[in-house]
């Protein structure tokens, strides 16, 4: 069975940190674009980061520029969103999803694989 599936959230107080991870099974991730996404309460999805097949490019959303990092690891198939300076704005629920054209992961277009997500609480 083809899937991905995150782990690592959680409650965090403002300020805090969290590292997600997104595994993936019955495929390898080694030639796919990868990125993270979420979706608040209320809101539409949104573009958090993207990788490229090779880890070469990156490219973050504004909103967390400076305080995520994402990066992958090809020989355990799993793509990681470490998270600092976490804010109560970043309270969503965090996916990860595959696809093949970094240019078009941002806007989560033409991904092919979707976890199921991980809920992420920035609250004291």
């Amino acid at each position: 069975q083809l899937q991905l599936v995150e782990s690592g959230g959680g409650l965090v107080q403002p300020g805090g940190s969290l590292r997600l991870s997104c595994a993936a099974s019955g495929f390898t991730l080694r030639n796919h674009t990868l990125g993270w996404f979420r979706q608040a309460p209320g809101k539409e999805r949104e573009g958090v980061s993207c990788i490229s097949s090779s880890g070469g490019s990156t490219n973050y959303a504004d909103s967390v520029k400076g305080r995520f990092t994402i990066y992958r690891n090809n020989v355990k198939n799993t793509v990681y969103l470490q998270m600092n300076s976490l804010k109560p704005e970043d309270t969503a629920i965090y996916y990860c999803a595959a696809g093949k054209l970094f240019s078009l992961c941002s806007r989560g277009h033409d991904m092919d694989y979707w976890g199921k997500g991980t809920l992420v609480t920035v609250s004291s």
